[in-house]
């Protein structure tokens, strides 16, 4: 791949309003002839966005298990003063993030496939390898669900609240125009989220007494952090910001 794929070029951009000083002008001045209807003062939107919050109903819920196994352990967790439903809930937001991760990693293959990579950058080898991952840690969150009686094909509210961040990251890279640098810019910010939401899914793993499913947390943590390391690699490179023997 050549620098020019790697780097932003100069074009004929009219976005800006620099371009046409004389329509900029115009553009102005029609502000001042069609005012908002509410006036200059933000602060009556923000009334507005109160009001409707302060009505709104929560971003789903967490259905009730579906075994008898699954009604014991969230019974035995709301004795102990935990939250029941609070590790279904972030079960459910892993796993579709990873079924979103899985998604983005086979689009930048595709991207691979037709533009290559370029100096510094991933191997076709690198990618696939992430991407397997990605689903073997979906695997193991639809199995976790599975065995705490819960059901996989839920969306929970972290789930959709998830779903909703994470859009644009796998719109970026299915979109043709974007070249697998950019892509992996999105992988990026997925990687980033990733981390950090493993570490919490360990650690109420194992407030909850589910020891050996904080060890397969852990064990997957230690994979996604290797994927992040990987992607900001790829992108020092891309940049020109790597670093002697690196």
């Amino acid at each position: 791949m050549t620098l020019a794929s790697t780097h932003a070029e100069l074009g004929l951009n009219r976005t800006g309003i620099g371009t046409s000083p004389r329509l900029t002008k115009d553009m102005l001045e029609g502000t001042d002839e069609f005012l908002p209807a509410i006036g200059r003062d933000e602060r009556e939107i923000g009334l507005e966005r109160a009001s409707y919050a302060r009505d709104a109903e929560p971003i789903g819920s967490v259905p009730p298990p579906l075994t008898a196994r699954g009604v014991v352990k969230t019974a035995g967790a709301a004795l102990k003063g935990q939250s029941p439903t609070q590790l279904i809930d972030k079960l459910g937001e892993r796993l579709g993030f990873e079924r979103t991760g899985t998604r983005v990693y086979e689009a930048l293959l595709s991207k691979f496939d037709a533009l290559g990579s370029f100096e510094g950058g991933p191997s076709r080898r690198e990618i696939e390898r992430i991407l397997i991952q990605e689903y073997q840690h979906f695997e193991l969150l639809e199995t976790a669900l599975m065995s705490l009686g819960a059901d996989p094909t839920v969306l929970t509210p972290s789930a959709d609240l998830h779903a909703t961040l994470t859009k644009g990251i796998l719109e970026v890279t299915v979109d043709p125009r974007t070249t697998i640098v950019q892509c992996l810019e999105a992988a990026l910010l997925a990687e980033l989220a990733d981390n950090d939401c493993w570490l919490a899914l360990t650690d109420l793993s194992r407030l909850a007494g589910e020891d050996g499913l904080a060890t397969s947390c852990a064990s997957a943590l230690v994979e996604e952090n290797d994927h992040l390391l990987s992607v900001r690699r790829w992108l020092r490179a891309a940049q020109g910001r790597a670093y002697p023997g690196m």
